[in-house]
């Protein structure tokens, strides 16, 4: 059945529950719009296409695995650059469930990598880690 035929068959059935005066076609009329209601609910929401810039690849791996494991397809169109991602899906499912995933991820995945590249920095290259310190600038001689 499609949407304008249960808009058409909800309409008939209110017609039929204002035109009695029985409680109990009122009742089974009533009992009826609810059923039809229920199978209405919302319009389907259009999928959109997105469009995503992801230089790090760490990051872009984790969002095509995320884009992957909610059943949506991520594509490149042809000549794109490797950092781009395609996606057609709702506004919904990305702003309230696949970014929001990714965002708190994504800062999970960096704190770690961060965590291992300074360990193996500090075991195996040189314990200081801290910045290079700024200098005045000195004239040329």
């Amino acid at each position: 059945m499609t949407r304008e035929e249960l808009i058409e068959k909800i309409q008939k059935v209110e017609a039929l529950f204002n035109g009695t005066d029985s409680q109990g076609e009122k009742q089974a009329a009533r009992s009826a719009l609810e059923r039809l209601h229920a199978q209405l609910g919302p319009a389907p929401e259009k999928s959109i296409e997105y469009k995503f810039s992801l230089a790090d690849p760490w990051k872009r791996q984790l969002f095509l695995a995320l884009c992957r494991r909610n059943n949506l397809t991520p594509y490149r169109q042809y000549r794109q650059r490797y950092t781009t991602v395609m996606l057609r899906a709702t506004r919904t499912m990305v702003d309230e469930i696949l970014w929001p995933q990714f965002l708190e991820l994504s800062k999970l995945l960096h704190d770690y990598l961060d965590e291992a590249t300074r360990d193996i920095i500090s075991r195996g290259v040189h314990r200081d880690l801290s910045e290079a310190p700024e200098q005045a600038h000195l004239p040329n001689t």
